[in-house]
């Protein structure tokens, strides 16, 4: 139920919940306590114990088909929770399919999937018994709920603007009913419970880290953007070289030149005849249609042939063909400019664009090396150094979830110091 949350609608929960899940759990736990009352001595398998001998197979079979249709459930749960991990920053770049163009939160994420197929087998073979695995069980779903119930007290005060006493005594009596069971499961930690407790605090670290650097890297950026009077200093320089061409230079900027690009032109003299600054940007629907797609702006001089794009996209949209991304690109670049230039200057610009088109496209990526800086603790250079690195090396690259060929792919190396 709570990883099918961000699948369904408000109303679909609360009457299948109401009506249905309610009503059965409460009746399957009411029956197994007025059981164990009269039979205190089966309280080790008190769920089958219960039962009428002709209901047994039954039972099973729909117990057997609810674990597969939970573990699905829970599976489907954690894919949904990575890829909003991914929309902040808190995950290394992994694929991520979505299944439904009604449903954003439907996802499949082939990465974790195959790291849930290797994480079952060697618990499997750890565990050997269910037994074991439902104390470690036990402690993640009390576990789940202790985290849910002070999150919910902190949307009380923050999202719904109740009063922080409402807050505080939601908090107290739910997390005290929740504190006990948790103190009761605990004591089964050196017998399987540290599993769930391990893998969590796994998972926090590799989030923190990730996250940590991601900011850090953003605002170093952020920090060292250069501002449009660079482009027009640029314009005046005559030892920068204009090779024919279309250039695409990707970044995380809507507004503002990344500072890897006067990085580029301090290493190379040299700039695409045409130069456009690609930021793409996912918006939660399935399609934009390509009437909306791009979003362009000169950077003056006009003359110089900059553009800013904003690329916005669906969660539904493909961009990993980069032959029909470039033609789009372009021929939204020429209605841009038909909108800007009066008739005689738009054919002459468009003439300019085509035979830079003929020249070739090329993908600029900014291959930016992250470090910590000399004078910074040492914990900082373990976790930029080398946990961070490790992460960006192993995980999915940007140029390949894009598609870019790469005999038109260039990167540029810059090392920032965090």
């Amino acid at each position: 139920m709570f990883a099918d949350l961000g699948h369904f609608n408000v109303r679909a929960i609360q009457i299948s919940f109401t009506l249905i899940t309610c009503p059965a759990i409460l009746s399957a736990y009411i029956g197994q306590a007025a059981f164990l009352r009269k039979f205190p001595e089966k309280v080790g398998n008190a769920f089958y114990e219960s039962l009428p001998n002709s209901m047994y197979w039954p039972t099973f079979v729909v117990a057997v088909g609810a674990a597969i249709i939970a573990s699905q459930a829970m599976i489907s749960g954690a894919f949904s929770i990575i890829s909003q991990a991914l929309s902040l920053g808190c995950f290394p770049r992994v694929k991520v399919v979505h299944t439904s163009a009604k449903h954003e939160g439907q996802v499949y994420i082939p990465e974790i999937n195959y790291m849930f197929m290797i994480g079952s087998i060697i618990m499997c073979a750890a565990f050997k018994t269910t037994e074991k695995i439902s104390q470690a069980y036990g402690i993640a779903v009390i576990g789940d709920m202790l985290i849910t119930t002070w999150l919910v007290s902190l949307i009380m005060v923050i999202i719904w603007k109740k009063s922080i006493w409402q807050a505080t005594i939601f908090l107290l009596v739910f997390g005290f009913i929740e504190v006990i069971y948790f103190s009761s499961q605990i004591t089964k930690f050196m017998e399987g419970g540290y599993v769930p407790i391990m893998s969590s605090l796994f998972l926090t670290m590799i989030m923190g880290i990730w996250h940590y650097v991601h900011k850090e890297r953003y605002m170093f950026e952020f920090r060292n953007k250069v501002c449009s009077k660079y482009i027009g200093e640029l314009a005046m320089d005559r030892g920068i070289k204009r090779v024919p061409g279309v250039g695409l230079l990707y970044s995380d900027f809507v507004q503002g030149i990344p500072p890897i690009f006067p990085h580029l032109i301090a290493c190379m003299s040299s700039i695409h005849s045409v130069l456009v600054f690609v930021s793409i940007k996912v918006i939660p629907i399935s399609r934009v249609s390509l009437e909306e797609r791009f979003l362009f702006c000169y950077l003056e001089p006009r003359e110089y042939r900059m553009f800013h794009c904003v690329v916005r996209c669906g969660y539904k949209d493909k961009l990993d063909d980069a032959l029909v991304f470039e033609s789009q690109l372009i021929q939204n670049l020429k209605a841009f400019i038909h909108l800007k230039e009066c008739e005689g200057s738009y054919q002459a610009e468009v003439n300019f664009i085509d035979m830079a088109m003929q020249r070739g496209v090329m993908y600029m990526l900014g291959e930016v090396e992250v470090v910590a800086q000399p004078n910074s603790s040492f914990l900082n250079k373990i976790v930029v150094n080398y946990a961070y690195t490790f992460l960006r090396k192993n995980f999915r690259q940007r140029n390949k979830l894009m598609g870019i060929p790469p005999k038109r792919l260039l990167k540029i190396g810059m090392t920032y110091e965090i």
